[in-house]
């Protein structure tokens, strides 16, 4: 009977391939070839050794992971979306009251059976438009003088993008302002200044209340310098039209 061969080792009497007559032999004749071949294989087997042993704490590990990913892709589309439609869809009404102004039906009822901001808020606080809710019933509440109620939902906003922190940094400058904490609400708007970056339109509304604030403190330098920049970074916004009066107005002092 022929002997079974070692894995890895060629047949004796059969040659190498790939490798010159003359290349050079490890100990016993033994080619480098040969060396790195059993090295490999050693560690294959090492490797399917280390499975062996901890198969089922693998194998556990492999099922949870799909099931996460199962899982979560399950929420995101039997659960997440249609919330985030529903929410969207529910709060429409409430947006129109308030567009028009009406922030006390905005918050409790809207009209035609949907639900107000504040509803809203609760009910979908998972959802982004949930979240934005926050903000509509924040600056509902700035609007119709109830500045603690618009701070806490102002407060549970979490503003994201390109946009929101401006807005969100601005409204509190108003709520600080309102509540006579003159020294935080230059602080926001500053902040929503910082945020709004290079778009004109929050960048000079906010700017502008900043100057207006810093001139009323009697912070004259720093009111200068606000319209001067309103002036020069915001000049495409409708407040930088009346810069050069504060400008020359701060000048005179």
């Amino acid at each position: 009977m022929a002997r079974k061969n070692n894995i890895g080792r060629r047949p004796t009497g059969t040659p190498s391939k790939g490798r010159a007559a003359n290349t050079n032999t490890g100990i016993g004749g033994e080619s480098d070839g040969d060396d790195t071949l059993v090295d490999f294989v050693e560690v294959r087997d090492q490797g399917l050794d280390f499975f062996e042993r901890n198969r089922k704490p693998i194998i556990i590990a492999v099922v949870a992971l799909i099931a996460i990913v199962a899982g979560a892709l399950l929420y995101q589309t039997f659960i997440a979306a249609p919330a985030e439609r529903n929410a969207a869809e529910q709060m429409q009404q409430a947006q129109f009251q308030f567009d028009q102004d009406s922030f006390s039906l905005a918050l409790t009822n809207p009209g035609q059976g949907y639900p107000g901001f504040l509803d809203i808020a609760d009910e979908y606080s998972g959802t982004k438009a949930g979240n934005l809710a926050n903000y509509y019933a924040a600056v509902s509440y700035l609007n119709l003088g109830k500045y603690e109620a618009a701070m806490d939902y102002l407060q549970d906003f979490d503003a994201e993008g390109e946009l929101l922190p401006a807005m969100k940094a601005g409204v509190m400058g108003d709520l600080h302002s309102e509540l006579g904490d003159f020294s935080a609400a230059i602080d926001s708007y500053r902040e929503a200044v910082d945020e709004a970056g290079n778009n004109y339109v929050t960048g000079g509304y906010y700017l502008n209340k900043l100057g207006l604030l810093l001139r009323k403190e009697g912070r004259t330098e720093e009111a200068l310098a606000a319209f001067r920049r309103l002036k020069a970074d915001y000049s495409a916004s409708a407040e930088a039209a009346q810069a050069d009066k504060y400008i020359t107005a701060l000048e005179s002092k």
